[in-house]
């Protein structure tokens, strides 16, 4: 195969550094990524074709890498290659890791995560694009080419990060990716922004939660010829939700789009209430599409409302719209004895429960552990909420007794008690 860079080929950067081109990884419609040394370092060198390497784009990457990069979760370019060759050019980012695998790899079942690491990743990769967008620029491409996840932990990797630009650009190459690409984008009345790139978030997540197309059911299935016009008449002209509460033409169809209709009755009402809006509301109505942050305390409730089921052990979520939590796989009742409120989090208080940075400094931090549900030595029908900080917190109970929590010492859980985290986060136990 002829590439644009040979194995054992060195190459220099505009910045000086010296890269050795080990090997090629892959091929898309902009360029060839290939993997490259630089040291004992290894790193991917993306190669532009010459129909692509436009000067507009290695003003770019210029900028990119001059600004650096708003997260580390962002496969960003590091250096710009420009001497190697007269007519293109190339940049440098970091290594995609093996472990990471992309969404595609979740749709096939290649990757199988826990319900918990699956959300964990949805939470990192809004979290990520909120970051992304707070720094003042839109993606553009928003899709499942463009994302990893580790399964194991639910870490992410946002790559293609080139087509990154100022909030809404007139220097943005791409309009996105079939599918992905909102309304107003596909019939030519808007250019990507932060606004199209929550209606393509919107569009990844229910493919992670959901398995499948929101806009994929009856009116698809009826479609024999995926042309250009079926493509504009989906999702640009004629879009409509599959769970569209007002318009229940476009269902999805049993023995056709199965994933939808199994995972659509998994998530709470609470999320499912988001997709409806995001897909109703969001598609005619840009401005009122669902924000990142608006993801993010859902995506909260989701991680700290997992129970795992009595009866049959699969992972389940707490709905608080439901008088009773009943098992989406064995079908049977599964009772919850006590739910942690602070503000919008809710938290189902079980043997595996921990509670995050997010719930006692209001910050989106899931990793920092501040406590954890533990049984009392003394008495094992006992339960309480172990202080994994280094701070004191006040318990109040139900009576009104206030009591000192310190580091590594546990508060009763108990209907009606109260513990304050600090001066400005409490929770609440139901």
């Amino acid at each position: 195969m002829d590439t644009a860079l040979r194995s054992g080929t060195l190459i220099k950067s505009d910045s000086g550094n010296a890269y050795k081109v080990m090997r090629l990884l892959g091929a898309g419609g902009q360029g060839e990524v290939y993997e490259a040394q630089l040291g004992s370092r290894k790193v991917a060198i993306k190669w532009y074709f010459q129909r692509t390497a436009r000067r507009q784009q290695k003003e770019v990457l210029a900028n990119l890498i001059r600004k650096g990069t708003p997260d580390p979760s962002f496969l960003w370019p590091e250096d710009l290659i420009s001497e190697h060759s007269g007519q293109t050019f190339g940049y440098v980012m970091p290594l995609r890791e093996n472990r990471y695998k992309g969404i595609v790899d979740l749709m096939k079942r290649r990757a199988e995560p826990s319900f918990l690491m699956l959300c964990r990743a949805a939470f990192n990769l809004t979290r990520g694009y909120r970051i992304l967008h707070s720094a003042g620029y839109s993606y553009s491409d928003i899709s499942f080419g463009n994302v990893f996840f580790d399964p194991d932990t639910g870490k992410v990797l946002i790559c293609d990060n080139d087509n990154v630009a100022p909030n809404a650009s007139e220097t943005i190459a791409v309009d996105g990716t079939p599918r992905f690409m909102a309304p107003e984008i596909v019939i030519g009345k808007a250019n990507p922004s932060r606004n199209t790139d929550l209606y393509s978030l919107a569009v990844l997540l229910f493919y992670m939660f959901m398995m499948s197309h929101p806009l994929e059911g009856k009116i698809e299935a009826g479609i024999h010829v995926m042309d250009m016009n079926a493509l504009r008449l989906l999702f640009g002209t004629n879009p409509v939700f599959i769970y569209d509460p007002s318009n229940n033409s476009n269902r999805p169809v049993p023995g056709y789009h199965d994933n939808a209709i199994i995972y659509w009755e998994i998530y709470p009402q609470a999320v499912r209430n988001l997709f409806i809006t995001a897909f109703t509301t969001g598609i005619s109505q840009p401005n009122r599409r669902i924000t990142e942050t608006q993801w993010l305390d859902a995506i909260v409730n989701l991680i700290t409302g997992i129970i795992l089921c009595t009866h049959c052990g699969a992972e389940m979520f707490y709905d608080e719209s439901m008088a009773s939590q009943c098992c989406w796989n064995c079908k049977k009742e599964v009772p919850v004895t006590h739910i942690l409120r602070s503000g919008k989090n809710r938290v189902a208080l079980t043997a595996e429960t921990k509670l995050y940075k997010h719930h006692t400094d209001s910050d989106y931090d899931i990793e920092t552990i501040t406590a954890s549900v533990v049984q009392n030595p003394n008495d094992p029908s006992l339960w309480g909420i172990r202080n994994e900080t280094v701070s004191e917190w006040i318990y109040t109970k139900a009576d009104g007794t206030k009591l000192p929590v310190a580091s590594g010492r546990a508060a009763a859980i108990a209907k009606g008690a109260r513990i304050d985290f600090n001066k400005t986060a409490f929770g609440e136990i139901d």
